[in-house]
């Protein structure tokens, strides 16, 4: 934890500050991209990098790879937020840990600084309450960065709301 608030620490003397949240998935990877400034936080980019389950496992994946490795560099962000694993259903989990370890090796080869977060750790954040229902996040995240309709894909809304817990756990100008 010491680590994680360095690297917003290092960047808040900075006339603005790029947090991308990331929701991984394999054939739904949400990103969100927010910029901070010293009076203002607000929404550079969202969106979806999707792939379809027509194509084998390693084509997925190596299309999400591909994808990041444009889109991280596009967006330029100073650091990424990702959600971290938890276990629901072992299916869904190998997969997403699969598109996960994609996305952590493209951070890593791009010098990314990284925060992780549950999704506990974003719905209290965000709302005040660890159990708080999908719908109430995307409420917040749509106050917060005062957008006028909900954020969607809930994919993306759910990246936004992994950015704006960076945000905040760093008592940086968004919170």
């Amino acid at each position: 934890m010491h680590h994680r608030q360095l690297y917003l620490v290092c960047y808040l003397s900075r006339p603005a500050v790029r947090i991308l949240g990331v929701d991984p998935g394999l054939a739904t990877l949400g990103y969100g991209c927010i910029e901070m400034t010293p009076t203002s936080c607000h929404v550079c980019d969202f969106g979806v990098i999707t792939t379809t389950a027509k194509e084998p496992v390693g084509d997925r994946l190596h299309s999400l790879y591909t994808d990041l490795h444009q889109l991280i560099p596009a967006l330029r962000p100073d650091v990424v937020a990702i959600e971290k694993l938890f276990f629901y259903k072992m299916s869904h989990t190998i997969v997403v840990a699969q598109a996960r370890g994609v996305i952590l090796l493209v951070l890593s080869q791009l010098g990314c600084p990284l925060l992780e977060f549950t999704p506990a750790q974003v719905k209290q954040t965000l709302t005040g309450y660890g159990n708080a229902t999908k719908t109430e996040v995307q409420l917040a995240v749509q106050r917060e960065l005062d957008l006028a309709t909900l954020p969607r894909p809930d994919d993306a809304a759910d990246a936004l709301a992994i950015a704006l817990t960076a945000s905040r756990h760093h008592e940086t100008p968004c919170s």
